[in-house]
């Protein structure tokens, strides 16, 4: 696709697109580039949780500041906006999501969560119910025509690309998507904003899940459920305790600060959590090797693939050769850092293949 893209039809200006707007320089861009197709153009902003105005604090995705920021944007472009309040269906698909998977030992993965609810099922609603031909989002992915139908790749721009985010989406979804922004760089982006006279043009990137601002997720999980903060034993992997923890919430597998425990003859990792018995399983690195993982959720995206794979378990990690047995993902050399709740998404060169959710993982032979 060249710059901006939406492959609309012959007639654009007969064409009505939706976009996604958040208040941040990549949706307003991609709005930018609507406009210019000539198509009528309408951004929509989702107002799902305002904790970054009540702190004062920018670069939140749903704070009032950033509603405000699209709503410019938009008057700057003559385009209308409209604001929805889906604060009550992103409270019960993510947020308490987020505090229950926490409590029960795992490690969530509320963004994508989110493209699975509030943004792309409530935005595809809108979206249609406005009469549009596509939806249009600021992610940096690309999206194109197969044989088998729309295939989601990884963006061009390596540092940016967010399809680990998007392994969820559907393929009825994908074929009503539009990622403009995929086949470019963010300074690119940031480039036409600045041409175009948009206030949002140096505006920082969120760093943060959007509900969490400073960054503290077992403060907020406490709140949700009180009970998480309940103490327990850090034991090895005989069961010999080696000290105590505040609260399951505050480890997650792989860590290694916050453990407090000294005199041991090697670092210690964070390699199991146990709920039910409140404990926290350590152990040494190569404790943390992985061979295989269950994966449960799983979904296909553009038909079907019968070479190599890659495998990527964590949003920063590299895809890794693996293959896919049934339900079991299994790595071609022991993986690490791999843990309950995190998804498994598999590629197939740059095109995305699906993905799943991983439910549990299998210690690899070597590290036993």
């Amino acid at each position: 696709m060249t710059e901006g893209e939406f492959q609309l039809g012959a007639d654009p200006k007969a064409q009505r697109i939706v976009v996604a707007m958040s208040g941040g320089v990549d949706s307003s861009v991609v709005a930018a580039l609507a406009v210019r197709t000539g198509a009528e153009v309408i951004g929509v902003t989702l107002q799902l949780y305002d904790h970054g105005e009540a702190v004062g604090r920018a670069g939140s995705c749903c704070a009032g500041r950033d509603i405000r920021d699209a709503r410019a944007v938009c008057d700057r472009l003559g385009i209308a906006h409209y604001v929805f309040d889906h604060e009550s269906s992103f409270r019960d698909q993510v947020i308490d999501d987020f505090a229950d998977e926490y409590l029960a030992g795992r490690t969530p993965i509320p963004c994508i969560k989110c493209n699975m609810g509030p943004k792309f099922t409530d935005l595809f609603k809108l979206a249609r119910d406005l009469g549009a031909d596509c939806l249009a989002t600021g992610h940096y992915v690309r999206r194109f025509d197969g044989k088998n139908g729309p295939e989601l790749h990884r963006a061009i721009d390596p540092a940016r690309d967010q399809s680990y985010f998007l392994f969820a989406t559907t393929n009825a979804q994908l074929d009503y998507l539009r990622f403009p922004l995929g086949g470019m760089a963010k300074p690119r982006v940031r480039e036409i904003a600045a041409e175009i006279g948009l206030g949002v043009a140096a505006k920082p990137d969120s760093q943060d899940i959007c509900f969490v601002p400073d960054g503290n997720y077992a403060a907020l999980v406490k709140k949700l459920r009180p009970q998480a903060d309940t103490s327990g034993d850090i034991v090895d992997e005989t069961g010999r305790v080696l000290g105590q923890h505040r609260g399951l919430i505050h480890f997650t597998v792989g860590q290694r600060k916050g453990l407090e425990i000294g005199g041991t003859p090697e670092p210690l990792y964070v390699i199991r959590l146990e709920p039910a018995d409140r404990r926290v399983i350590v152990g040494p690195k190569r404790a943390l090797a992985v061979g295989a993982a269950r994966l449960t959720g799983i979904n296909w995206i553009g038909g079907d693939h019968a070479g190599p794979i890659t495998a990527k378990v964590r949003s920063l990690a590299k895809p890794v050769p693996a293959r896919f047995e049934g339900d079991q993902l299994v790595f071609d050399a022991p993986e690490y850092g791999v843990a309950p709740g995190q998804a498994a998404v598999l590629y197939a060169g740059e095109r995305v293949l699906g993905g799943g959710w991983i439910a549990e993982t299998e210690r690899a032979m070597a590290a036993a």
